[in-house]
């Protein structure tokens, strides 16, 4: 299985099970292992294809991972359904910026900082540049 393709939900999953792997998948990023917090969040993604908190996480795992073009398909689909997303316009922008992609990095990045002016946004966005 690829890490990209979601596993079919478990037999006897309840919206609690869910609830546990996502957290613990929160958990799993912030421990740095981004493969193992991949791992659970198919299965919770599955259960919810609509859920973009748990899009977005899944998004800042492949990120962490340095699985960048499925990151930047991940952040891009949250932003289809919420386009006045900062932090996602931000990741997006940090993913191009990885990618190589300076020009869209820099339209992403000036996007966040105008939904959000927090200050990384706005220093991300080198509007004075």
């Amino acid at each position: 299985m690829s890490d990209t393709t979601p596993q079919a939900p478990s037999p006897g999953a309840s919206p609690a099970t869910h609830v546990i792997d996502f957290r613990a998948a929160e958990q799993l990023l912030a421990a740095r292992d981004p493969r193992g917090a991949l791992k659970l969040l198919d299965s919770v993604i599955a259960a919810h294809p609509e859920s973009m908190s748990a899009r977005l996480l899944r998004a800042r795992a492949f990120f962490a991972s340095a699985q960048l073009r499925s990151a930047a398909a991940e952040f891009e689909l949250v932003l289809e359904r919420e386009p006045d997303n900062a932090f996602a316009h931000f990741a997006l922008a940090r993913t191009h910026e990885r990618s190589g992609r300076p020009d869209r990095a820099r339209r992403h990045f000036r996007l966040a900082a105008a939904l959000d002016p927090q200050p990384d946004y706005v220093a991300a966005a080198r509007f004075d540049a």
